[in-house]
């Protein structure tokens, strides 16, 4: 029951509160992005949520448009302070986890949940799951992890 109806009216509900720190960040998150790299600010990544259902997660953009995709050896996104495909406004956003605001309009659409496991990006079957992310993908992935929280 928990899982099922109370987390979800929690979430909703923090989430409409932070509604407004989204609108306030982004008036000024949003100019800057663009007169940084003149590019879209706002980044959708193709994610695997809650029973395989994949969806867009939306993060403020951090990078230079049209970065390359750096993965490590197990199929981790590269994330490093000196990473060369980071706008100066990205390592700010990232610093401060401000990228991950809109996020937000995830959770009030159902996607994701404010914690739970991080979503998988959605390869379309180019990599094989194993057991422990098959699991993950009976809860909605959450913005921040649990190990965070």
């Amino acid at each position: 029951m928990y899982k099922k109806v109370f987390k979800r009216i929690i979430d909703i509900f923090l989430s409409v509160l932070c509604l407004p720190i989204l609108f306030l960040a982004s008036i000024f998150i949003i100019p800057m992005i663009w007169m940084d790299d003149r590019g879209p600010a706002i980044y959708k990544s193709d994610r695997l949520g809650r029973n395989c259902k994949d969806f867009y997660m939306y993060k403020f953009r951090t990078m230079k448009v049209n970065a390359p995709d750096i993965r490590t050896e197990n199929n981790e996104t590269y994330n490093s302070d000196d990473d060369p495909r980071l706008t100066k406004v990205g390592k700010v956003l990232r610093k401060l986890s401000l990228d991950e605001l809109p996020q937000i309009i995830n959770v009030i659409k159902g996607d994701m949940s404010i914690v739970g496991p991080r979503p998988n990006i959605n390869d379309h079957g180019e990599h094989q799951l194993n057991e422990l992310e098959i699991k993950r993908l009976e809860v909605r992935p959450g913005i921040t992890g649990y190990n965070q929280a």
